[in-house]
């Protein structure tokens, strides 16, 4: 007997076949856009036209009686998708025309990340490496600026042996995670333009388009303007901060995140409980806090270790951080459930209006985790 399904089956495939064709149209259409834009001198993502963009596709969606929210999730995997494909086109260039930018470490996985950019901008790029001090004269002579993109280790030494080789108008900046120590160096270094950085990203993402970056103008920041506007134009988003501001969230959002993974698995290590066990039980957050764990210890060992103990003032707060727990693991020696909540309570207060906004937007992130890997 046939399938009562069949026929509509068939709609149902022959819409979404319609529905390729007509992205494949749009994807046209959005490289064309890209184009105008890099001749006309305008950024690559522009945050007000996708909020606008997106609240019309929002009343488009209801007034024909789909789910809004569903709407704009599809709207933007599609602009995602467009950005992605203008990735491994040409970009925008700053005003002002080419410069010359020497990416000092620019072979490391950061370096080619942002020397692709500029290259894609009609930059020209170079790189020094480790094996080319002897041509650093040579290299520097002309650059309109110099970033050291070197562990955080040998940032400060790296800096000091290029002070005597730049120019009084070159730019010199960084993207050391830690902020004080290297603006100290840099300003010590070099007499000229200096303004501090650090790409708070991954060196593996599709593109830069809405990436956060911050920047720490230490002098002359008018003559540095011209290397944030191109950061903009590639859609980045960029904060400006003094380096004390910086380094104080660092310590927490980096080298406190980063212990707690390590906390996170060694602990997982030493109870023998591995993450293939207990991934099948799993519950939605628990799955999600296991792979922001897991993506850690994918990576370089020595890159995390640089970041944790990267300042005395952050090794401090991590021991601040031990003494809290112990005082909290009294708790759990006394059996004082009436602690927990006291203290769990007075965490809720001091969250206050976030709390709520971080269970509606986890609660995003876990239903569409579920939906597509579990």
């Amino acid at each position: 007997m046939p399938n009562p399904l069949d026929a509509h089956r068939r709609r149902i495939d022959a819409i979404d076949a319609k529905l390729l064709q007509l992205l494949q149209e749009r994807n046209a259409l959005a490289a064309e856009v890209l184009t105008t834009k890099i001749d006309a001198g305008l950024p690559v993502f522009v945050p007000e036209r996708e909020q606008a963009k997106v609240a019309a596709f929002r009343r488009a969606a209801g007034e024909l009686g789909l789910d809004a929210g569903w709407a704009e999730d599809f709207l933007r995997m599609i602009m995602s998708s467009s950005r992605d494909r203008q990735s491994h086109a040409d970009f925008p260039q700053c005003p002002g025309g080419s410069r010359t930018i020497l990416l000092v470490g620019g072979a490391g996985q950061l370096g080619r990340c942002y020397g692709r950019a500029f290259t894609a901008s009609g930059h020209t790029v170079r790189t020094l490496e480790t094996g080319d001090w002897e041509q650093v004269d040579q290299l520097a002579a002309d650059a309109d600026a110099v970033i050291v993109t070197v562990p955080i280790r040998v940032t400060e030494q790296v800096i000091a042996r290029l002070g005597p080789h730049l120019t009084p108008d070159t730019v010199l900046a960084d993207f050391t995670s830690l902020k004080a120590g290297p603006t100290a160096a840099m300003l010590a270094a070099h007499a000229g333009p200096v303004l501090c950085l650090h790409p708070m990203h991954g060196p593996d993402v599709a593109n830069l388009s809405k990436q956060l970056i911050t920047a720490c103008p230490a002098r002359r920041p008018a003559a540095s303007a011209w290397l944030r506007d191109q950061f903009r134009l590639w859609g980045l988003r960029v904060v400006e901060l003094v380096p004390a501001e910086h380094d104080r969230i660092m310590d927490q959002v980096q080298g406190l995140r980063h212990f707690v993974a390590l906390l996170h698995g060694s602990f997982l290590r030493e109870t023998n409980l591995a993450p293939a066990d207990i991934l099948a039980l799993s519950s939605p957050i628990y799955r999600a806090e296991l792979m922001m764990t897991g993506r850690i210890f994918a990576q370089n060992a020595e890159l995390y270790a640089d970041i944790v103990f990267a300042s005395t003032e952050r090794r401090r707060l991590l021991e601040r951080f031990l003494t809290h727990h112990q005082q909290l693991a009294e708790l759990v020696r006394k059996d004082d459930k009436a602690g927990f909540v006291r203290e769990f309570e007075a965490i809720g207060a001091f969250f206050g209006d976030f709390a709520a906004q971080a269970r509606a937007e986890s609660g995003y992130l876990i239903h569409r985790l579920a939906d597509r890997f579990v």
